[in-house]
């Protein structure tokens, strides 16, 4: 009975080897690896776009100027924030490099210290523009209301850059618009239009203590904003060209 077990556990063994679909196995790590690229772009999205927010709630606090976020404003954001995480980085397809990647080390963390550097560095600067146009706003005169609409505007046009710049941490962003993910147009379009109303639909622009802003006033809030995520798109292009030349 012994030696007769043996052999059938080896045929069943031989079978299971024979009839094993690697393909599977194959999918099965290139979706680990997609998804834990994904965990870890929402991460680092989440800690940049709350440095400003945070910067910007407890400066003009400490310095006893005007304030710009009020819990309207905080809500606004998180229309945009919540779906951002849980449902657009989450429908990001995998980079093309997935699968050419090392095997991760088990022992590396989910968030390490360089991924939270580089995320707080993108919330720091995003942070310097918008206190930058705040004040230069309130040293113009322009008064409270047009600083906090002004300043509001090129936080909203940053918090959807950071969404777009942390779509992949390799490509830049316009190598990214060509990758299908209908959920980020959803939220970046969504941002978009509310924006347009709470700035030019008079009950929603009194509640949100906004002033009336025009196509140049627009135009500083797009810079602003752009210009805030410009160095991490340069350090992905030379990231690139570094990879490319060896």
């Amino acid at each position: 009975m012994g030696e007769r077990g043996t052999d059938v556990a080896r045929e069943a063994s031989d079978l299971v080897l024979l009839d094993d679909d690697f393909s599977s196995i194959v999918r099965a790590v290139r979706m680990g690896r997609r998804i834990f690229g994904n965990l870890r772009k929402a991460m680092a999205y989440i800690i940049a776009v709350h440095v400003p927010i945070a910067g910007m709630s407890l400066i003009p606090v400490l310095f006893k100027w005007p304030l710009v976020l009020m819990p309207v404003h905080i809500a606004f954001l998180q229309f945009i924030i919540d779906p951002a995480c849980s449902i657009a980085f989450e429908a990001e397809p995998e980079e093309d490099d997935v699968m050419a990647r090392p095997p991760r080390d088990p022992k590396e963390p989910l968030f390490g210290r360089r991924l939270l550097g580089i995320s707080l560095l993108q919330g720091i600067s995003v942070l310097v523009i918008t206190l930058a146009v705040f004040l230069i706003a309130l040293s113009r005169g322009q008064g409270e209301v047009e600083a906090r609409a002004l300043t509001f505007t090129t936080l909203i046009v940053a918090n959807l850059g950071l969404i777009f710049t942390n779509r992949s941490w390799s490509r830049p962003i316009p190598a990214t618009l060509r990758v299908s993910n209908p959920a980020f147009w959803w939220v970046a379009v969504g941002g978009i239009v509310f924006l347009g109303l709470v700035l030019y639909v008079p009950f929603l622009r009194d509640l949100f203590r906004f002033s009336f802003l025009h196509a140049d006033d627009l135009a500083i809030c797009l810079a602003a904003g752009v210009v805030s995520i410009l160095w991490f798109e340069g350090m992905k292009l030379v990231r690139r060209r570094k990879s490319i030349s060896y």
